[in-house]
């Protein structure tokens, strides 16, 4: 399928704003953070898979498989609910990741589950990184860049 418009070459300066959040999110996950690279690239994973976007999951997948992610955990993620092998921690987010993605409301007892798992530093981090992939999918589903092409680092 051939891309729609680059947004990087049209709105660059839009762009950069959007590497800036992901530059922000990444120095915070590779420290001592509750949000751990691993928990975000599933996040990045699960919400791409809730919307459907075929680029940010040919990106995201390949990340996870350089980072060593085990390939079980990725091709039962759709269905971590029932899988044994994710951490509280990831299924915390993961929940956090789909109750936002879906705009749903957030319960009280959510809440505080994520908040006790995550620290209040924590929580704005991952609705942060909630907030960012979601944004990313919607420029992918939209404006269609190239599927199939991207090389993980």
């Amino acid at each position: 399928m051939k891309s729609r418009i680059n947004h990087f070459e049209a709105a660059p300066i839009a762009m950069e704003h959007m590497l800036e959040q992901e530059n922000y999110l990444q120095a915070q996950f590779q420290s001592d953070h509750p949000v751990t690279l691993t928990i975000w690239e599933l996040v990045k994973l699960r919400v791409s898979q809730i919307n459907q976007c075929a680029f940010c999951l040919d990106m995201h997948s390949k990340d996870a498989v350089a980072m060593g992610e085990q390939s079980e955990r990725l091709f039962t993620l759709d269905a971590w609910k029932d899988a044994p092998f994710y951490s509280e921690a990831e299924r915390t987010a993961l929940a956090w990741a789909e109750t936002l993605t879906a705009g749903q409301a957030v319960s009280d007892a959510q809440f505080k589950a994520t908040q006790e798992v995550f620290g209040d530093k924590g929580l704005i981090d991952l609705t942060m990184a909630v907030n960012a992939i979601n944004s990313w999918n919607r420029f992918a589903k939209s404006l269609k860049p190239e599927v199939g092409h991207y090389k993980a680092s």
